[in-house]
């Protein structure tokens, strides 16, 4: 009877899928990345606030929510922009280090912002 064949997790390294062992085997060195990738990253500029606008001009009439000055690695700001994406039942993208979200949710956009820890305010009309 052949062998089957292991998984490439399995191939790349010992992978425990239930044990009664009591002692678990060590975990994997953490990252500098904080648990929560959409977390704030906290630095010294930590009292700059998020600033969450509204920009019509350019996009043919329709209104975009946008989020500047997120203190965040690339994968951070990535990831909330996942989560605000699936929050709000929108689109998005990230732009030259901005949030994008189609639509007029800047309300929803600080509550979910603060709710994570980021000091965020509205900014413009």
């Amino acid at each position: 009877m052949p062998k089957p064949k292991p998984s490439a997790a399995d191939s790349a390294g010992r992978r425990t899928v239930y044990s009664t062992d009591p002692k678990p085997e060590p975990a994997e060195a953490s990252s500098a990345l904080p648990a929560n990738p959409a977390a704030p990253l906290r630095t010294r500029q930590q009292n700059i606030p998020v600033l969450v606008t509204l920009e019509r001009k350019g996009r043919g009439g329709k209104s975009v929510s946008v989020i500047k000055q997120v203190m965040s690695p690339p994968q951070g700001k990535q990831a909330l922009l996942k989560l605000l994406k699936t929050r709000l039942g929108t689109g998005g993208t990230l732009k030259d280090d901005e949030i994008e979200i189609q639509g007029d949710h800047r309300d929803a956009i600080v509550a979910v912002l603060k709710e994570l820890g980021y000091q965020a305010k509205r900014a413009g009309g």
